[in-house]
Formats: structure tokens, sequence, C-alpha cells
């Protein structure tokens, strides 16, 4: 009987030794992380009208019959254009065992370049979420938003966690957890989830965060801290408290709070309610076990918050409410944690953007 709860890097390595996890080329041990699985673009794109979902009983390569425009080369790298839609065979593929499901999102630098980036597959009927015992191939459908891209095969723009049952932490285990060892700077705000809000008073300088440009040159994501910051961002500045955002803009903010995730412990961010105003953090993402955590070398790492407004101006004020983390059990404590030996770009961070840039 397996344990509920999400699988840890030795339990990953074990099904990619079994075959559940399948590759071509095979799994590189860099892609196996503390608590998911890095997913690698296939050789080929596929320039669509429009997302889609492969709906049930459905394959999605029939589907790309019905709504490829033309393909993409992806061996030599090329341009995925701002505002299109692409759909990417992955290198990897799955062979669950009963009971076992897993839930995909877009890896951390993928979410700051506003690259909208989910799962899908045969039969899905849910961006991102894999059912029980799924036996098929993955698909990345790509849409850059902000800035048009130079991708390869082979990169790696989103990751896969893999769970048993039902392990999400209920508000009365997140209080106990949290008297425990700490789970947040200051007093929790736990509904659904440890609720964080966004810092619009910086404790130096009025810097708040960033807003993409809307007309800028291609991010080859190979280049590591490489492109000045200014070619692409707007600083985000003010001095009272409060910014209002622009409808269709997309921003990098920073919460107030600092968070840890336990050693036994994985998290998501999520939003937290859509009736509290017309914006959401953009891009839910996983939160590995040993972000922040002591135990891992950190001392709390505030969330970075991709925010995009929608059809009106809205007032963002300091110390609202944006999103949520919904905490889950891991099945055993992972071998490696996040930010102890794994070059972790972001243990620790502030206000941080994607890898790709430096501070001019």
């Amino acid at each position: 009987m397996n344990h509920p709860g999400v699988l840890p890097a030795q339990t990953l390595r074990h099904l990619i030794a079994l075959g559940s996890i399948k590759a071509h080329p095979q799994v590189d041990p860099a892609q196996v992380q503390p608590a998911s699985l890095d997913l690698r673009l296939g050789t080929k794109a596929y320039r669509v009208r429009a997302s889609f979902l492969a709906g049930a009983g459905r394959m999605v390569a029939s589907r790309l019959q019905e709504f490829t425009m033309h393909e993409v080369d992806l061996t030599q790298g090329a341009v995925l254009e701002k505002g299109c839609v692409y759909v990417v065979p992955l290198m990897e593929s799955l062979a669950l065992p009963a009971g076992l499901s897993a839930v995909a999102n877009a890896k951390s630098s993928t979410g700051r370049l506003d690259l909208l980036t989910r799962t899908i597959t045969d039969g899905g009927t849910e961006f991102d979420r894999i059912p029980e015992g799924y036996h098929g191939p993955l698909y990345a459908e790509v849409c850059p938003r902000s800035f048009s891209v130079l991708v390869r095969a082979g990169q790696r723009l989103n990751q896969i966690r893999f769970r048993y049952g039902h392990a999400t932490l209920s508000d009365d285990d997140l209080r106990a957890l949290h008297a425990q060892d700490a789970l947040v700077s200051g007093t929790p705000v736990i509904s659904e989830g440890l609720g964080f809000s966004v810092d619009l008073r910086p404790a130096q300088g009025d810097l708040l965060g960033y807003r993409a440009k809307p007309h800028t040159g291609v991010i080859d994501l190979d280049r590591i801290a490489h492109y000045p910051a200014h070619d692409f961002w707007e600083e985000v500045r003010a001095t009272n408290g409060q910014i209002i955002l622009d409808p269709g803009a997309f921003y990098i903010l920073v919460s107030r709070e600092a968070v840890t995730i336990p050693p036994d412990y994985a998290a998501e961010m999520a939003p937290y309610l859509a009736m509290v105003g017309e914006f959401r953090v953009h891009y839910a993402g996983f939160f590995d076990p040993g972000f922040g955590h002591a135990t891992a070398g950190g001392a709390g790492s505030r969330g970075v918050l991709e925010v995009r407004c929608h059809e009106a101006p809205f007032v963002l004020e300091h110390g609202q409410v944006v999103g949520r983390l919904v905490y889950e059990k891991m099945t055993e404590r992972p071998d490696t944690l996040y930010g102890t030996g794994i070059a972790s770009n972001y243990q620790g961070q502030g206000l941080k953007l994607a890898k790709q840039f430096k501070r001019a």
C-alpha cells in the first residue's frame, strides 16, 4: 500500500528505472529535482491556430492535424513568436502504475518570462493534470505572452510532480505545522492554504517591481545573465504603498512574507480568489522541499509574483493578499533538498527577474 503524498527524487529515479517514466533520449539525472522532474522539448514544434485540449477519447496527434498551420524544427533552435501558440511533443512519456497521478507546471524562469507553458495529454480534459494510471505521450503548449523566445530541443520549460492519493494539508494541519516549524514570517493567514500578500513598501529605495516592455528583441533561453534588464523591463516605483496595474500588462512583484517549505513537504502556488480584483497571480508554481528552509541553507525566501491585470485598471495596495500556498506531504524526505548542492537559482531570493537577465 502506497502512502499518500508527493514522490521524492529517489522514488522518481526508481520509476525511471522501471520504465514508468520513459524518455528518448534517456532522462538526464539533472532533470530530477527534489520533488519533480523537468520535462524536455522535443525536436519539433507545431504552430497551431488556437490552444486546445485533446478531449475524452481523443489523441493530441489527431487534433494537431486539425489545427496545425506549419511545423518548426527545433534541432538547431527556432524563434517562438510573441502572441502565437505552439504545441511541442516532449521527450518524456508515461506508463503510470495504478493509483499514481501527476500534475505539471511551468518552471520558475519560464513563468518569469511570461511564457505560458502547459502540459496536454491524450484524452486530456484539463491542462497540467495527468490522471491516475496514464499511459501515453506528453506535449507542451507554449505561448510567449510578452517576449519572443529562441528555444531548442532539449530545453526544460516545464516540470511534473507525481503523487499517490490526496496529500494536501488541511488548514488545521497547516496551523499545527506552522506552530512546530514556522512557515512564514509574521502572523500566518491560513484559509484553504497559506495566504501571502504583495510587498509595495520595500525596505530600501522605492523599486517595487518590473513591468514588461511591449516591443523588445528576442530572448535566447540558453543565455544566462546575458540581457540588460532595462532593454526588456520598466522599473515600477512608488512611495505611497500602491500601484495601478495597466490592463494587459505583465508585472514581476514580490511577496511581503518570507516563506519556508520544510523538508518533508512540498507546496504549490495557487490564485487566491477571483473576486479580489481585476488581476491574477498569473502562473502557479512548485515550491520544492527545503525552499527557504534552514536545513537547506535558507532563512526564508520571498515568493516572486507574476501578475497580469485583466480588463480594467486596478489599484494594488501594500499587504493585499494575492495568492496562497497549498502544502502537501511528501511520501518520504527527498535525498536532495532545494538549495543544497543542486545549483538552485532562487534560494534566498527577493525581487528577482528570470536568470536570463542581468542588472545593467
